[in-house]
């Protein structure tokens, strides 16, 4: 070829004899695209057809749209080997291996010219379709012509490529051909597609059946340049000729003993028992068409994603689903994106989604040994070289919920949240899906996505960004600053995201946020006032107040230990914190105040905060007791916080807690309570914020409480009154069930969303525990349908088995527990044009009828939470032991929750009557709220059994699909959720780290040498 290097050789400089391999694209380095010679006229022994050389563009249906490059002068079949599956070969001596073929009844290919000429001998009608219409058997050659499509069914599965287009190297290689000759090919093309579509019985489902979906075939139909006179073979774009998706990137020889006079290259695997336009839809479906329509939701209700097999003539109406390009659009106004999701396909987005180069693009994902991982270089990556702003992260997951409380030895954990914030100038909306950033959940599989476009205030409001639950009124924006700030603690170069935040107007959110966050939590304190607070210069005595508190962290003191275990002063220091712990008043909820003070002298840390017992009626510095620190990792954001008066910090401990500690009656950690206020500079900080005081901004966010998973669940539901006369359905539809679900969770469950077991409302308003919902009622009388789809349901499904082989979950032992109650109910997706595809959506609904007859009234969930207590957290029952720390001991969900997910959802509520939602009133009932399954949802019969892991196994050994079929590599949605460990793990209070134990060691040795240096003086 004219222009070609030397690097590269031939095809036809290869012996006859040498077997070689056609590398799939994964295997290939993008770095080249192979060049190719004209042929020599002395390669006799070279496997050839008449006709002039060239190369046939052949590109695969399927999820992995392959391209191939078949030479002209060779032979190749479509074959199957059980082994190893389905294979495009290489023959290597025609006359031998043609009559092995006729045996094989294999697919031969083979050229005469410019046209791609296939013989078959199936004895099946149906078994080769060329252009929709069936061939028969007999092995007569048919002639292909570009932009015909064949697609060959064996054991159940159906293959198909695409002659996309053909490059002759004739000429010297200087043209490819004339546009005549390519107009004629296409006009045959058309010919046999227009014959096959008035042969057929039903011309309209003939369309809708064999609709071309994939982008590459149009472009190739209409850029006829390509192929025009004067373009030059070796001028054509690279972009026309993707890399990583050719299989001539460059050429490898293998000498294999074990494989004679042929090799192979495999085909992309379609499922087993999926039609065409299941796995052509994965190729986005008209893609130009979702790329310039846009979609609106006022956050009123949520909607389904667009399948690629919905009707043609639906799919520009809203209600038959949406695309993840219309959620984009347009995309060249986007200012930057957060994303978080569980499994991840970031080439295919930013493909997909035509994501520019210069793009800020923020991911957060699963990865179990970066989310375990101490290291801070572990937090984030940053591997696209083509969009280098691109960062992928890493949210940490905390040593507390690890196996035996230490990192290294892992534990139950999962990043599993969907969601997408979309900043632009005038607006933000917040995406929140069940499904995660992957072809197959957006295309084959059935998800809830929910949205909402908060528009830009005027000046930045921070003060909303650390609001709490008010009852009707939003907090929307301090749970998305608070999860998100989860997320990128740790990642200081993604902090700015909670600046932006704070400058849009999240008030007239539609739904509720629960989030959930990995951690052991125990129940916010109430409101404690102080006294004094920490300051940069002095300790400040000022008086708190309830309209400048912020919140709480939970946190620690540091050092203790170290303090007084020292031999040579260790009676005369436990003396004096026994003193002044006992003149210390006590509150309601058994804590005191002590004082914090920044040490700014002490070089191993400028941020270093002291921990200081004294008399507060009388305070003299001189005369307290240092306690010890707060932890490094929590001083290096109070005090740039407190350094810049844009926040005040005070603390309370639990002084038998500190006196046990110090007496060395136990190794646990002492607890502090760090308590928040708004700073005298609180209202000036979006005028006097700076870059560098971000990252402490955001581990504020990060740290301060919110109650998470079903604490959060009752906290946004104990808010109105729900009478349990009037409820007429209480639903759950997920994709996964914990391994540990039982009637005791079901009801914690239960119980946190407002049921009750009497129905007298005063009687329960007098005593909060009297009438609450337990595991015997829930024994007695289940309280929520669970929906999950039952293997029959499965196996009929128009993919088969494999699409739900790794997208449901639910553990046999447990269905064995749970199966005599009742309590499962068979998931049928709805509206019906969605049966056959699998559900991967977590919805939740409890509806309740209007005592005059009016709209229906109650709340509904969607999201990322499966029904398991890793989701949504694992109630702990009270330590053995009295624990001090116990502030609210009666609550109805325990006193302590496991939780070991990031997940995301939000509540749409629809209140009863005479509980308007305020500004949120103008919203529709819950009627307006389609959900994607049939109800009332029909109970399992006797012989019903869900499509558990051992279900679906039997299943497809039953089928008789070959292991072949059974991709091991999954791209799906079934978080790590064996928690049945938690409550024996989760037992314990934590001990002192030991980097913790070094940290203090070295900050006692230097305020002890300054304070020497002092008496000295």
């Amino acid at each position: 070829m004219a222009g070609a290097g030397t690097k590269y050789k031939s095809m036809a400089h290869l012996p006859a004899a040498w077997p070689w391999r056609l590398f799939s694209p994964s295997q290939f380095p993008p770095s080249h695209l192979m060049a190719v010679e004209p042929p020599p006229s002395d390669h006799h022994g070279d496997p050839s057809t008449p006709g002039g050389l060239g190369y046939f563009h052949l590109r695969l249906l399927g999820p992995v749209a392959s391209l191939f490059l078949l030479r002209s002068d060779r032979l190749y079949s479509l074959s199957f080997s059980r082994r190893r599956g389905y294979r495009l070969r290489l023959i290597a001596s025609p006359a031998r291996r043609h009559r092995r073929l006729r045996r094989r009844r294999d697919l031969l290919l083979s050229t005469s010219g410019c046209v791609l000429r296939l013989t078959h001998c199936f004895s099946s009608p149906d078994a080769v379709r060329v252009n929709g219409l069936p061939l028969h058997g007999g092995g007569g050659p048919v002639d292909l012509a570009v932009g015909d499509e064949v697609s060959l069914l064996l054991l159940g599965s159906r293959y198909g490529f695409v002659a996309e287009k053909f490059v002759s190297c004739e000429r010297g290689g200087k043209v490819a051909g004339s546009c005549e000759e390519v107009l004629v090919l296409r006009a045959e093309s058309l010919r046999k597609r227009l014959r096959a579509i008035s042969e057929s019985q039903d011309p309209l489902s003939f369309l809708r059946d064999s609709h071309c979906a994939h982008a590459g075939v149009k472009k190739a139909r209409e850029d006829g340049d390509l192929l025009c006179q004067g373009n030059p073979i070796n001028s054509v774009p690279q972009e026309n000729l993707r890399q990583q998706e050719c299989n001539f990137d460059q050429v490898r020889l293998e000498h294999q003993p074990d494989v004679t006079m042929e090799d192979t290259v495999r085909l992309p695997q379609r499922r087993a028992g999926c039609d065409d336009v299941e796995l052509k839809g994965c190729s986005n479906g008209n893609v130009e068409q979702d790329h310039t329509e846009s979609c609106y939701s006022d956050g009123s209700t949520f909607f389904l994603n667009r399948l690629t097999g919905i009707r043609p003539e639906m799919r520009a109406e809203q209600h038959s689903g949406v695309t993840l390009p219309q959620l984009l659009h347009p995309v060249g106004s986007l200012l930057r994106v957060f994303i978080a999701t569980f499994t991840s396909d970031i080439s295919w987005f930013l493909d997909y989604c035509k994501i520019p180069q210069y793009l800020p693009v923020t991911i957060a994902c699963h990865n179990k040994d970066r989310c375990w991982s101490a290291n801070s270089e572990s937090r984030t990556a940053a591997p696209f070289e083509n969009h280098p702003n691109i960062l992928l992260v890493y949210p940490r997951f905390p040593e507390v919920i690890a196996f035996g409380k230490d990192r290294k030895n892992q534990g139950v954990a999962c990043h599993h949240p969907k969601l997408i914030v979309l900043q632009r100038e005038d607006s933000m909306r917040v995406i929140i899906s069940s499904a995660n950033l992957v072809p197959r959940q957006w295309h084959l599989i059935t998800n809830t996505v929910w949205w909402q476009d908060f528009p830009c205030r005027t000046s930045p409001d921070y003060s909303a960004l650390f609001s709490a639950f008010e009852g009707p009124k939003s907090d929307f924006a301090a749970q998305l600053v608070s999860f998100i700030g989860s997320l990128i603690n740790e990642v200081p170069s993604q902090a700015y995201w909670i600046n932006e935040i704070a400058r849009y107007d999240f008030e007239g959110a539609g739904g509720y946020l629960v989030a959930s966050v990995p951690g052991l939590y125990m129940p916010s304190p109430c409101y404690l006032e102080s006294n004094y607070c920490l300051s940069e210069k002095q300790i400040i005595h000022t008086k708190s107040s309830r309209r400048m508190f912020l919140g709480s962290v939970q946190t620690s003191v540091v050092g203790l230990s170290h303090r007084f275990h020292i031999p040579s002063d260790a009676g005369s220091q436990l003396k004096a914190l026994s003193v002044f712990l006992g003149k210390c008043r006590e509150n309601m909820h058994g804590t005191t105040e002590v004082i914090l003070k920044r040490n700014t002298n002490i070089p191993a840390d400028a941020n270093a905060v002291s921990v200081l017992v004294a008399d507060l009626d009388k305070f003299c510095e001189e005369d307290s007791v240092q306690l010890g620190f707060l932890p490094r990792e929590v001083a290096k954001w109070v005090s740039p916080l407190s350094d810049t008066g844009f926040f005040k910090f005070s603390g309370f401990i639990y002084p038998r807690e500190a006196l046990e500690a110090a007496f060395g009656a136990t190794n646990t950690k002492v607890q502090l309570l760090l308590y928040i206020s708004k700073g005298p500079e609180f209202s000036q900080i979006s005028g006097l914020i700076q870059d560098e005081h971000l990252p402490s901004l955001c581990s504020l966010a990060a740290s301060l409480k919110r109650n998470p998973g079903l604490w959060r669940l009752e906290e946004v539901l104990s808010h109105f009154k729900w009478p349990e006369t009037l409820e007429t359905d209480f639903m759950y539809s997920a994709s996964s069930i914990g391994t540990s679900i039982n009637p005791q969770f079901i009801a914690h469950f239960a119980s946190a969303t407002g049921k009750r077991s009497n129905h007298d409302v005063d009687s329960e308003e007098s005593d909060p525990e009297w009438g609450g919902w337990t595991a015997r009622h829930e024994l007695k009388k289940p309280s929520i349908s669970l929906l999950f789809p039952t293997i029959d349901r499965v196996k009929s499904a128009a993919c088969g088995i494999q699409l739900s082989r790794y997208l449901l979950s639910l553990p046999e032992k447990t269905w064995q527990r749970l199966r005599s109650t009742g309590i499962f109910h068979d998931a049928i997706p709805h509206p019906h044009d969605r049966i056959g595809h699998p559900m991967h959506v977590k919805v939740a609904q409890r509806r309740f009828r209007s005592r005059l007859g009016g709209h229906s009234f109650g709340w509904t969930y969607c999201g990322s939470h499966n029904f398991s207590p890793a989701a949504w957290g694992q109630p702990l029952r009270p330590p053995s032991k009295p624990n001090p720390t116990d502030a609210t001991r009666g609550t109805p969900s325990g006193s302590r929750l496991h939780v070991c997910n990031y997940e995301l959802g939000i509540i749409l509520i629809a209140p009863p009557p005479g509980m308007s939602k305020e500004g949120n009133g103008r919203r529709h009932g819950i009627d307006g709220i389609s959900l994607p399954f049939v109800i009332p949802a029909p109970q399992y019969k006797y012989s019903d059994r869900p499509a558990t892991p051992l279900a679906m196994r039997q299943a497809v050994s039953e089928a008789c699909i070959p292991q072949s079929d059974l991709s091991e590599e999954t791209d799906e949605d079934i978080p790590d959720e064996d928690d049945e460990h938690v409550v024996e793990l989760s037992d314990c209070c934590p001990e002192e780290k030991e980097e913790e134990k070094i940290y203090a060691e070295t900050l006692w040795g230097q305020v002890d040498s300054s304070q020497s240096q002092g008496k000295d003086s």
